[in-house]
């Protein structure tokens, strides 16, 4: 069965390590915070100049002032500091970002990344997208597998506006886990219950597949 949002950021927070650093683009990677051990110190980044964003207020405790960088309303752990965004994105823009976890629109087989813009329709802002792609070293990528009319989002070619190319190192999609490498997608680990057969079909870009591929554990 394909996982749930909830279970791609359950996913993506294995790859948290003690000791990071890590900023959580809008949507899916929102999530990811609500799932990391408990038995290891991170730190949340968000544009706007949150550092120490705790899990995501329950229903009736939201504070109104404390956002992220979509306008989620968030929650500061002890010790959080709040900063303008020209110290944000000098901490994005210097490297001291180790983890950037981004939603998307359309990934390349060799790393682009689309997840800004569909041309035609009004956005609200870039937001730091662009800066986070071109600065951070490790860069996760949260997404469905196809789009609403089943065609596959993990391409030869992009076909939306680049946010940045050849940044992107992992995606987890609601079907598996993958790897971007030698101008393909490896894939890793499939969700509980999807065939390998059934990712290739949703698949347009390059696929590597080597030996068994085991299933998703949570």
């Amino acid at each position: 069965m394909a996982l749930s949002k909830e279970q791609i950021a359950q996913r993506i927070a294995k790859e948290v390590k003690d000791g990071y650093y890590v900023n959580l683009g809008i949507g899916i990677p929102t999530l990811v915070a609500n799932f990391v051990q408990n038995d290891i110190e991170v730190d949340f980044q968000s544009e706007n100049g949150v550092l120490g964003m705790g899990p995501f207020p329950f229903e009736g405790e939201e504070d109104p002032d404390l956002i992220n960088a979509g306008k989620q309303t968030i929650t500061a752990l002890p010790g959080a500091s709040f900063f303008d965004s020209a110290m944000s994105f000098s901490m994005i823009r210097g490297q001291h970002v180790d983890l950037t976890i981004l939603g998307a629109m359309e990934v390349s087989q060799n790393g682009d990344i689309a997840n800004w813009k569909i041309p035609g329709k009004m956005v609200k802002g870039m937001g730091g997208a662009m800066d986070l792609v071109a600065s951070a070293e490790n860069i996760i990528v949260a997404m469905m597998h196809t789009n609403r009319a089943g065609e596959s989002k993990l391409l030869k070619n992009c076909s939306l506006p680049l946010t940045g190319v050849n940044c992107v190192k992992k995606i987890v999609s609601n079907l598996g886990v993958f790897e971007v490498i030698n101008n393909s997608f490896k894939l890793i680990e499939r969700a509980p219950g999807v065939s390998v057969e059934e990712i290739k079909t949703a698949t347009e870009g390059n696929l590597i597949v080597e030996g068994d591929i085991p299933e998703i554990k949570f």
